[in-house]
């Protein structure tokens, strides 16, 4: 008989950053099938739909904004949280310019 397997291991803020990227990554499949809701009803287009339409688009905006912070803090993270300074030509190693 098999041994039974151990479950993977993942770490927490590598799972939790890639589900991030795959929300990132539908949302645009997300925002059309939004957008063609009102169109798959039928009939004219009202004061309810715009409404709707505009609702939703800014509901996606407002999820990539979400996203787009989550991301960039989770980059900072990992990156140790230091922004790469340019080096001067007086720093330049090679001594070349």
């Amino acid at each position: 008989m098999r041994s039974p397997r151990e479950p993977l291991f993942l770490a927490r803020q590598s799972y939790r950053r890639r589900r991030i990227e795959d929300a990132a990554r539908l949302l645009p499949l997300l925002g059309v099938v939004l957008f063609l809701l009102p169109l798959m009803v039928g009939g004219a287009i009202g004061n309810v739909r715009l409404a709707y339409v505009f609702s939703a688009w800014f509901g996606l905006i407002l999820s990539a904004l979400i996203l787009a912070r989550h991301l960039g803090r989770d980059a900072a993270q990992r990156s140790g949280g230091s922004q790469s300074e340019p080096t001067s030509s007086s720093d330049d190693p090679t001594g070349t310019r």
